[in-house]
């Protein structure tokens, strides 16, 4: 039967912990409550919202509709005729249990993303990413149920059309699917990528020469740790804004104005900006601004240093998106779901 609960606070639901209530909720921990829910009727009474854990999301109002809390658990493996090794895992289970998971069983290719706040069923609707490696690197499929059709179906690495932080469960499919489970493809033997970031420098500060896996995790792990703060004690999101990607004639303009400017190539002969060096540069780091500021270590996250409410953590970002504007010329866009 299902269990749906009238004005549930969503504070312990989103890492930012902002005290809103939900007018109704419902927590799923079996896939098989959702053909009965489709069934119910009630997903036809009003507005919709699928959550995993809510480190994505920025709340600035109550909801007055239903929330799925997605908590279906359970990992699993398969060895492929080619050596690889697929892992399917609920859509509730933490995205760094996942990690660890891989790690501890010497599987490669989840190593760089130690420690990305989330739950495995958000990782592809925002592609997650860092230090060189993005979802999609390691997605094989995910099962999904159409709340539109009440029925399940397979997505393919192709079918997600990943980008940029990215899918088309931010886009077309967006509150229309819910993500139950996903199969990611590892390997037995590592390809490291070591080259991103601060990565090869801090393993080689170590004298770390020939690097596994569990070495790589432990150096991303260290570096989002001094440079994050933990949402268990600080609520945030993580990096509040995409770092910007841009043509190279704005390239150029930008540049010669400030030639110090911190870029990356993409390899489609665009150039991508790092948006926490932006925002530094206009003297956001570490600014408090009421109850809300952005973190001592990383301008790029916005932290709620308690009891700020969503609008407030908004209108600091409006305020960081038009100071940026002034001064690279750069609009900057919200990473962070808002509702």
């Amino acid at each position: 039967m299902l269990n749906i609960t009238e004005n549930q606070s969503l504070k312990q639901h989103n890492t930012f912990g902002i005290d809103v209530k939900a007018r109704r909720f419902l927590q799923v921990t079996d896939e098989a409550a959702l053909p009965e829910l489709f069934a119910s009727g009630a997903l036809a009474d009003g507005a919709l919202l699928i959550l995993g854990g809510g480190s994505n999301m920025l709340f600035t109002k109550d909801f007055e509709g239903l929330v799925i809390q997605i908590a279906i658990g359970g990992l699993e493996q398969q060895e492929t005729a080619d050596g690889d090794v697929l892992v399917t895992a609920g859509a509730g289970i933490v995205w760094n249990d996942f990690v660890q998971f891989a790690v501890n069983n010497d599987l490669a290719g989840a190593e760089n993303l130690s420690l990305i706040p989330g739950t495995v069923g958000a990782s592809p609707v925002q592609n997650i990413g860092a230090y060189g490696v993005e979802l999609k690197d390691i997605f094989e499929d995910c099962r999904v149920f159409n709340l539109e059709t009440g029925e399940f179906r397979e997505f393919s690495n192709a079918d997600c059309r990943f980008g940029y932080r990215d899918s088309i469960f931010k886009q077309e499919l967006k509150g229309k699917v819910i993500i139950t489970h996903v199969r990611f493809r590892l390997k037995r033997h590592a390809e490291l990528n070591i080259s991103y970031g601060a990565i090869g420098s801090e393993l080689e500060r170590r004298g770390i020469t020939d690097p596994g896996i569990k070495d790589v995790a432990a150096v991303v792990s260290e570096i989002r740790v001094s440079k994050l703060p933990d949402p268990s004690t600080i609520g945030n999101a993580g990096s509040f804004f995409k770092n910007p990607v841009i043509e190279k004639y704005e390239f150029a303009e930008v540049v010669a104005k400030h030639p110090e400017v911190v870029h990356f190539a993409t390899g489609d002969g665009r150039v991508k900006l790092a948006a926490g060096w932006l925002i530094e540069q206009c003297g956001w780091k570490g600014k408090v601004v009421g109850h809300t500021g952005t973190w001592k270590n990383q301008a790029l996250v916005l932290v709620n240093h308690g009891g700020a409410t969503g609008q407030e953590v908004y209108d600091l970002s409006s305020q960081i998106i038009e100071s940026v504007k002034q001064t690279f010329g750069v609009e900057l866009e919200r990473e962070v779901n808002i509702l």
